[in-house]
C-alpha cells in the first residue's frame, strides 16, 4: 500500500511539472471557457482564498482538492450561498453530499449554480429594453477519493458544465485529480497538490447564432437562414500546490493525556493558471478546541493594487470564521462558516455563507 501511495504522488507530481512547463498563455487572458469553474463556493476555504489544498477535508474538498474528500468519516452534507460582487445581483448556490463506502473510499456529488438576476434585453430597435432574460450556469461534479494510508489521500472527479443564455448554450466536461500528504510528529505538516479543470473544449451554439433574411438574387425572393459558427474555448485549467504547518500553542502546558486546545496553522500556496495571472499567497488560521476558528489570508498576483495594470477585482485580502458543535452526544457536527473578500469598486466585496452537517 505504501508503494501504491508513493506511485500516486510521484505520478501527479510528474503531471504537475509537465503542466507547469507548458501552461498558461497569459496573452489569452479572459478567453477561457466556463470562468465559474474558478469559483470556490465554500466559506471555510474562501476565508483564505482557497489556499487550503494541503488540509481541506469533507465536501469542501470537491472545489479545492478532491483528495480531501477521503477524510469523510461517515457522511457529509453541505449548503452554501454566495453574494458575488455585491451590487451586481450575481449569486452562487451550492449543494454537496458525500458518503463513505467502507474501505472502498468516499463518493461525493457537488451541484453549483450561478444566478445573474434579471438582465434587460435590448436590440437595435429597442435600446431601452423589451424584456428580461436569465442566464443559467450549472456545474455538477462527481468525485471519488480514497485514503491509501494515514499519510496519503488521493482522489479524482469529473464535472459536467452547462451554460445557457436565452437561445444559445454550451456544454463541456472537466476532470481533476489531487493528492494530500500528511507527516510530522503530530501529523501537523500537510502538503497538497491538485490539477483541476482539464477538459473538453466548449463552444456556444443554438438559434441565437442564426439570422433570418432573404436572397436578393432570387425572384421572387427566397427566405434564407444564415448560421454563424462560434469559436471554441479551452477550460480554465490550473495547478495548485499548497502546504500548512500546525503549531499547538498550549502543547507545553497540558497534561500528558490531554489534547491541545489552541492551534495555529501557517499556510503557503502557489497556483499556476492557464488564462489569468498566477497566484502566490499564504494565511493563518487559529482554532480553539475544534469548535471555533478564525482565519485570514493574502493572495498576490502580478499588478494587484495598481489600477493601471491589475487584472483582478480583488484587493488580495480574505478573512473568515467558523463555529461548529456536535448535536447531542452522538449526533452530527453542525458547522457554520462565513468569509469576506473585499474588492475594488464598483463591486462591494464577496460574501460567502456555508452550513455543513458531518456524521462522525
Amino acid at each position: 500500500m505504501k508503494n501504491i501511495s508513493i506511485k500516486i504522488l510521484s505520478a501527479l507530481c510528474i503531471i504537475a511539472l509537465s503542466y507547469d512547463a507548458m501552461a498558461g498563455n497569459k496573452d489569452r487572458t479572459g478567453q477561457g471557457a466556463a470562468p465559474e469553474m474558478l469559483i470556490n463556493p465554500w466559506a471555510q476555504s474562501t476565508g483564505i482564498f482557497g489556499q487550503d489544498v494541503g488540509y481541506v477535508s469533507g465536501v469542501e474538498a470537491m472545489k479545492s482538492n478532491i483528495a480531501g474528500l477521503a477524510l469523510v468519516e461517515k457522511s457529509d452534507i453541505g449548503l452554501s450561498h454566495g453574494i458575488y460582487l455585491t451590487g451586481t445581483n450575481i449569486s452562487i448556490n451550492n449543494l454537496a453530499i458525500a458518503q463513505k463506502l467502507g474501505n472502498a473510499g468516499v463518493v461525493g456529488v457537488n451541484i453549483m449554480s450561478v444566478g445573474f438576476g434579471d438582465i434587460t434585453m435590448t436590440d437595435y430597435y429597442n435600446p431601452e429594453g423589451f424584456g428580461t432574460y436569465h442566464p443559467q450556469f450549472l456545474n455538477v461534479e462527481l468525485g471519488f477519493a480514497k485514503e491509501f494510508s494515514n499519510k496519503i489521500h488521493a482522489g479524482v472527479a469529473v464535472t459536467y458544465v452547462s451554460e445557457q443564455v436565452t437561445n444559445i448554450a454550451a456544454l463541456g466536461l472537466a476532470f481533476e485529480g489531487g493528492v494530500q500528504y500528511v507527516t510530522g510528529k503530530r501529523d501537523n505538516f500537510h502538503f497538497g497538490i491538485t490539477l483541476r479543470n482539464l477538459g473538453t473544449n466548449m463552444h456556444f451554439s443554438g438559434p441565437g447564432f442564426s439570422i433570418d433574411g432573404e436572397n436578393p438574387q432570387s425572384t421572387p425572393s427566397i427566405p434564407v437562414t444564415t448560421q454563424y459558427p462560434s469559436d471554441k474555448f479551452d477550460m480554465p485549467t490550473y495547478l495548485n500546490i499548497g502546504a500548512s504547518y500546525d503549531v499547538f500553542l498550549d502543547e507545553n502546558h497540558r497534561s500528558s493525556d490531554s489534547t491541545p486546545k489552541h492551534r495555529l496553522s501557517i499556510i503557503a500556496d502557489f497556483q499556476s493558471n492557464t488564462f489569468i495571472n498566477d497566484y502566490l499567497g499564504g494565511g493563518l488560521e487559529y482554532g480553539f478546541n475544534n469548535m471555533f476558528m478564525v482565519r485570514a489570508g493574502y493572495r498576490y498576483e502580478n499588478g494587484i493594487g495598481n489600477p493601471a495594470s491589475s487584472q483582478t477585482i480583488y484587493v488580495g485580502f480574505a478573512a473568515g470564521a467558523t463555529i461548529q458543535t456536535r448535536l447531542g452526544a452522538k449526533g452530527p457536527m453542525l458547522a457554520f462558516d462565513y468569509s469576506y473578500r473585499p474588492t475594488d469598486r464598483p463591486a462591494n466585496g464577496v460574501h460567502m455563507f456555508s452550513l455543513r452537517f458531518m456524521r462522525k
